[in-house]
């Protein structure tokens, strides 16, 4: 497609593409047939231009997929060397090289973070706090649907009610066909005729929420716990999201942490060094009297 050999450098293929893509552009070349030759040679640049894809692609050859099984399996291929590789290359011209995800089906909804500060006394202990986060919520007025209460929907005019769409392109691979969710209607099949006028079709709304998040004791910066159900809304009457909740700890005046461990660091006299003393300590439960060896 480039024009180039088999073994031509990293340069040779840009230099390549670039003296053909300016050729094909659409922008520039208007005749019959140069935007399906200047998207051939996009992808095979692409390809070419990875070394993965391109090893994938020397050693599987321009009809693989096409050229049947035949009685040696594939043709007669060695597919041992393709690993990851494989997957990557039909991924690329095939939207994933396995079976499509129904767009109907119900699907979680996306986890949310967020960040808290905590005192250090209250990373020992434990707490119990409320925290106030906006983030997206079923709409209350038409109850997720996104249509206006009363109103009904319609069939998808774009994918006849399939949810998802047939897209048919050139690879260098040969003609591709391939299925995609409806940009229409999002993979639901169905249009809003009425719109919610509260959340205008989005079924969800933004609003501040809070909640009760319990800190464990012994807690420490950069730790994090779950919070089930408490992130975003699902999809297609699918469950909420989950929120992590991130720690990050003050710290002390006084004691220094590191692990499980506290640690107070206490001036005395040479004199009380040197003769011993008793002296006050503070400590997370209160003062408590230590002796000073002699």
């Amino acid at each position: 497609v480039l024009g180039v050999s088999k073994d031509a450098s990293k340069d040779e293929i840009k230099k390549a593409y670039r003296k053909l893509s300016k050729k094909y552009h659409p922008d520039i070349n208007k005749e019959e047939g140069a935007d399906e030759k200047f998207k051939e040679i996009t992808e095979a640049y692409e390809v070419l231009s990875d070394e993965n894809k391109r090893a994938n692609y020397d050693q599987f050859g321009h009809n693989g997929p096409q050229g049947g099984f035949g009685g040696q399996g594939f043709g007669g291929q060695d597919f041992s060397g393709f690993g990851g590789g494989f997957e990557d290359i039909f991924s690329t011209f095939f939207g994933g090289g396995g079976a499509q995800r129904d767009p109907n089906a119900p699907r979680k909804g996306d986890d949310l973070q967020y960040t808290m500060t905590i005192s250090f006394e209250e990373a020992v202990f434990g707490a119990e706090k409320e925290i106030s986060i906006r983030k997206e919520v079923k709409c209350e007025t038409c109850d997720g649907s996104g249509a206006k209460p009363g109103s009904k929907k319609k069939t998808c005019h774009y994918c006849n009610g399939a949810g998802h769409v047939s897209v048919e392109q050139n690879t260098i691979l040969g003609r591709v066909r391939t299925e995609k969710v409806c940009p229409v209607c999002n993979g639901t099949g169905e249009e809003i005729e009425e719109p919610c006028p509260t959340c205008h079709g989005k079924g969800t709304q933004t609003k501040n929420v809070k909640i009760k998040v319990k800190v464990p004791k012994g807690v420490d910066t950069d730790q994090q716990i779950r919070l089930a159900g408490e992130g975003a809304p699902g999809h297609n009457g699918g469950p909420q999201g989950d929120l992590y909740v991130v720690f990050r700890v003050k710290p002390s005046d006084k004691f220094i942490r590191e692990g499980d461990d506290i640690f107070y660091n206490l001036k005395i006299s040479f004199p009380q060094a040197a003769l011993g003393d008793e002296v006050k300590v503070p400590t997370l439960d209160g003062e408590v009297i230590l002796t000073v060896p002699e």
